[in-house]
C-alpha cells in the first residue's frame, strides 16, 4: 500500500498520493532542481578551502588518501578537499574540526524516517533554531549533520530519554561526511552559538 506521509527531498512538502514508491519529488519542478542541486558541489567553501579533509572506511575509519591510519589531532595526515575527493581510497569523506577556527558540527542520531524524510520532533526543533545553514544527511541515512560556527573547544554527547543522543563537536574529531544536502539548506555556515548555548544548558 502507498504511504501517503512521505515528503519531497528538495521542497519538503508531501508527496502525491500517485507517486510511485521510489520517487524523491513531488513535482517534474522540484526533480528538476534537486538534480541541478546534487550536481553543483552542495558543500561550503568554508569547508573545501580548508585543508582538513581525510578519507573514511565503511565502518568510519580514518584514512589518509593514501590508505595509512589518519588521526583527527595530526595535521600531516590531512589533506585538501581537492585530493581527498579525488582519492578512491575507503568509502568516503571526512572532515576533522580544529581550534584553529570556530566551525562546529551537530551530530543527530536517529532522527530522520530514511522512508518519509520526516524528522522526530526533537530534531525538527534544533533544525528550525539552527536556520539557514549546511546540514547534510549522515552516513546511516538516519542522522543529520548540522554545520555552522560555534565556540566549542569539548565536545558534547547530550543522551536523550528515548535513548538518542545529539553530539556537538569542534575540535579534536573527524566527521564522516555524505554530501547528501537535506532539503534545501543551503550551502553556508550560520552562527549556531544560541543553539549549542540552548542544548548545553
Amino acid at each position: 500500500m502507498m504511504r501517503d506521509d512521505r515528503v519531497c527531498d528538495w521542497c519538503g512538502g508531501d508527496m502525491p498520493l500517485a507517486a510511485r514508491s521510489h520517487a524523491r519529488t513531488c513535482s517534474t519542478r522540484c526533480r528538476v532542481a534537486l538534480h541541478r542541486a546534487a550536481k553543483r558541489n552542495a558543500l561550503p567553501t568554508e569547508l573545501t578551502t580548508r585543508d582538513r579533509w581525510v578519507r573514511r572506511s565503511a565502518t568510519k575509519v580514518p584514512l589518509t588518501v593514501a590508505g595509512m591510519a589518519a588521526s583527527s589531532t595530526d595535521p600531516r595526515t590531512w589533506s585538501s578537499y581537492k585530493d581527498a575527493a579525488a582519492s578512491t581510497v575507503g568509502a568516503g569523506l571526512g572532515f576533522v574540526l580544529s581550534d584553529v577556527d570556530d566551525i562546529v558540527c551537530l551530530d543527530l542520531d536517529h532522527c530522520l524516517n530514511p522512508l518519509t524524510g520526516r524528522l522526530a520532533p526533537w530534531a525538527a526543533a534544533i533544525f528550525r533554531d539552527a536556520g539557514a545553514t549546511y546540514v547534510e544527511v549522515s552516513p546511516s541515512g538516519d542522522g543529520l549533520h548540522i554545520w555552522g560556527r560555534a565556540d566549542v573547544r569539548h565536545g558534547r554527547r547530550i543522551r536523550r530519554p528515548d535513548g538518542t543522543a545529539v553530539e556537538i563537536y569542534g575540535t579534536g574529531r573527524y566527521i564522516a561526511m555524505t554530501g547528501r544536502r537535506h532539503g534545501s539548506s543551503p550551502s553556508i555556515l550560520a552562527d549556531l552559538s544560541a543553539v549549542v548555548t540552548k542544548l548545553t544548558a
